[in-house]
């Protein structure tokens, strides 16, 4: 697999590598190219889905969707070092430090959801979901999107916005009963081109992980949005978790979408 540039603004030459990123029961392995991310604090090369997932107890889905989380414009940031420090408040200790680029070769680029005083809170790719930071606005360069995708699972459907308002939609397959999608506000993180079979041309990354899967395929359960060879499982709830496309219509995002941009899953 490869990566691919979305955003020109965010161009950046990459070093070759080889990861899985877990796709809800897809394995994506990155090799080289050039594009624009948010952190796994590690991942480990394989070559194939494990055929015994290790599960931890669901929790019961709600009966309405939640609202829909679709801003005009969403601010997120690409750090511009080789690491950048992550504290759990303002000027707080660092608690962990995240490399850039990530294991997959993806430059580093988070979803901001607040700032305050030289300091911007990040959505972080790790669980618990919808865990945050906050990094030094220094550390950043920070840009905006007007763009926003949402995902109903009760109609198996994904709602492209643009500066709030539907642009246009697309059927997906979402998770089965067993091992569903999870709900919440994520963001996109990495964009990769498959090599192995299955998963179309191109996978998103995610900041979303299962509820119900700890570790899939040798990754760490790690929700994608990515294409599929099994076109008869679009519309219909299917997966282990993640979001399936046509072909043709995750190659319209992965033209489309810079990395950071807002995910709702409802």
């Amino acid at each position: 697999m490869r990566l691919i540039p979305t955003d020109p603004r965010r161009r950046a030459t990459l070093v070759a590598a080889a990861v899985a990123v877990v796709c809800a029961g897809a394995v994506a392995v990155v090799v080289t190219s050039t594009m624009a991310p948010t952190p796994t604090p590690s991942t480990t090369a394989i070559a194939a889905p494990s055929p015994t997932p290790t599960r931890t107890p669901s929790t019961a889905p709600s009966t309405a969707p939640d609202a829909v989380d679709a801003p005009a414009n969403t601010t997120i940031a690409a750090v511009r070092g080789a690491d950048v420090a992550v504290s759990a408040e303002p000027r707080g200790a660092a608690t962990t430090t995240l490399e850039n680029p990530q294991a997959s070769g993806a430059p580093l680029v988070f979803r901001v959801v607040d700032q305050r005083d030289g300091w911007v809170q990040v959505q972080l790719a790790q669980r618990p979901n919808g865990s945050t930071g906050w990094v030094p606005d220094s550390a950043v360069s920070l840009s905006t999107t007007s763009y926003a995708i949402v995902v109903t699972e009760s109609d198996n459907t994904l709602d492209l916005y643009r500066g709030g308002k539907v642009v246009d939609s697309y059927p997906v397959a979402t998770g089965t009963g067993g091992t569903p999608t999870p709900t919440g506000r994520f963001a996109l993180t990495e964009l990769l081109a498959p090599t192995n079979s299955g998963y179309g041309p191109y996978a998103y990354g995610t900041t979303a992980f299962s509820d119900v899967l700890n570790n899939f395929g040798g990754g760490p359960g790690q929700i994608g949005l990515h294409g599929t060879e099994d076109a008869s499982s679009v519309g219909r709830a299917a997966s282990h978790g993640c979001i399936r496309m046509h072909n043709d219509d995750i190659t319209t995002l992965a033209k489309t979408l810079p990395l950071g941009t807002p995910f709702q899953v409802r």
